[in-house]
């Protein structure tokens, strides 16, 4: 793993390069999500068959986009009583976690009297893709679906790839468990454009969440307007804060479990000392050769990962902030010198028993996050992502004749007559009704 030593001053172009490293030729995509998004928009269900045809070499039809409940409950019977316990493990600690977050519908009085506040619903219904692709992700639907369900969401669909031997038996359990009927095997842009538009066999969603890969991320996000969408996700990353007190194996392993996902994916260290960059670059080297997926792991180590070894824990935490990683962990001997400076981050692991794969799977806040360096202006993936608010207004006979003359004079301060007239109205009725 590349060794580098930063000084302060070139924080920022270094990370600069990094970002800049991470972005793709998005012209080409861009035009061939459009297309896609287009088609299925069109001409509904054929398009939607013809694309998995051509992407998945699968031959989609009307009887078999849903998996149907036989198959749903054959997934109880591909599962180790272990496996099951896990996930069942998982949704109860997402959900404890998640409940504590949810927020009421409140009133109040002003002191004219007016009845103001909001009332909290969860969005109706609520898409959620489940990626294929080189490994399968059970755990990103409990942290999606779990908490829409938290939220109150009462209609989720999911969609998931085809596969040559169906759809993963953990994701239909994981579904069943949730209470989810409808389980779509339709991947890729193609599906993001079936749950945003509609088409005779799929209905269409208000949100869409889950991760993907650069066609799904650049579908959601041209969707996004007509539907609701949790976040633009871009390829996984993690940044290691260490000091000399680190666990060099543990760093490594954190730093593999990161760049096994996807050769895209960014596994970063900055450490104080050059002595524990070299033991890591060792162990890294040591523990992906018993991995299978070592040849992942291996092209994204070369491609996106570095060990930066800077001055002081100042510059590890200047680094950090500006680089706004996905996963941060600190593993320092005193970790309040650092935890408490950090303000951009995803989600923040503290402490040598904090691994991030905790974070990935049974921890409880959820494991879609934002990537790219999005950590400066957003957030984790919460149950609040599935409500939504309305305010509530009740005046007053004494609330509106004490504001409405103020109503009036700002209205005519812009020029909307109508506004001002439709309170002055009002006054003089009550002005009327008085005599």
């Amino acid at each position: 793993m590349k060794i580098i030593k930063l000084k302060s001053s070139d924080i920022k172009i270094q990370i600069y390069k990094i970002r800049k490293r991470q972005e793709n030729n998005l012209n080409i995509i861009e035009k061939k999500v459009n297309d896609i998004l287009s088609e299925v928009r069109l001409r509904g269900d054929k398009s939607l068959f013809e694309l998995t045809r051509k992407f998945d070499d699968f031959e989609l039809t009307k009887k078999n986009i849903r998996i149907n409940q036989t198959q749903i409950a054959n997934s109880y019977k591909h599962l180790s009583s272990d496996v099951k316990s896990a996930i069942k493990k998982s949704i109860k600690r997402v959900k404890d976690y998640q409940k504590k977050k949810l927020p009421k519908s409140l009133r109040y009085k002003d002191e004219f009297g007016n009845i103001l506040g909001w009332n909290v619903n969860p969005i109706n219904r609520i898409g959620i893709y489940v990626p294929g692709g080189t490994a399968s992700y059970p755990s990103s639907l409990i942290m999606t679906a779990t908490l829409a369900k938290v939220a109150g969401s009462k209609e989720l669909v999911v969609s998931t790839p085809p596969g040559i031997e169906g759809v993963n038996p953990a994701i239909l359990f994981t579904a069943d468990l949730l209470g989810i009927k409808e389980v779509l095997q339709v991947g890729g842009a193609q599906a993001i454009a079936a749950l945003a538009y509609g088409t005779n066999s799929v209905k269409s969603v208000d949100k869409i969440v889950g991760p993907g890969n650069i066609f799904v991320a650049t579908a959601k996000k041209q969707v996004f307007g007509k539907v609701d969408i949790d976040m633009i996700a871009g390829p996984s990353e993690v940044l290691i804060i260490a000091d000399i007190s680190a666990n060099p194996e543990y760093v490594a392993a954190d730093l593999i479990a990161q760049a096994e996902h996807d050769v895209q994916a960014s596994a970063i260290c900055v450490t104080t000392s050059i002595r524990l960059a070299k033991l890591i670059s060792a162990q890294i080297k040591k523990q992906s050769l018993l991995l299978k997926r070592k040849d992942i792991i291996n092209a994204s180590i070369k491609r996106n990962g570095t060990i930066f070894v800077v001055n002081n824990l100042d510059d590890c935490i200047n680094f950090s902030n500006i680089f706004a990683p996905e996963h941060l962990e600190i593993f320092v001997k005193k970790s309040s010198q650092v935890e408490n400076k950090i303000i951009n981050a995803g989600s923040i692991f503290v402490g040598a028993n904090s691994g991030e794969a905790f974070g990935d799977y049974i921890a409880g806040p959820s494991h879609v996050l934002p990537t790219g360096g999005s950590a400066t202006f957003s957030s984790p993936l919460s149950a609040l992502d599935f409500i939504k608010y309305s305010s509530y207004t009740k005046i007053s006979k004494l609330g509106a004749r004490r504001l409405g003359r103020d109503v009036i004079l700002l209205a005519k301060k812009e020029g909307l007559d109508g506004h001002a007239n439709s309170i002055a109205l009002r006054l003089r009725k009550d002005k009327e009704n008085d005599k």
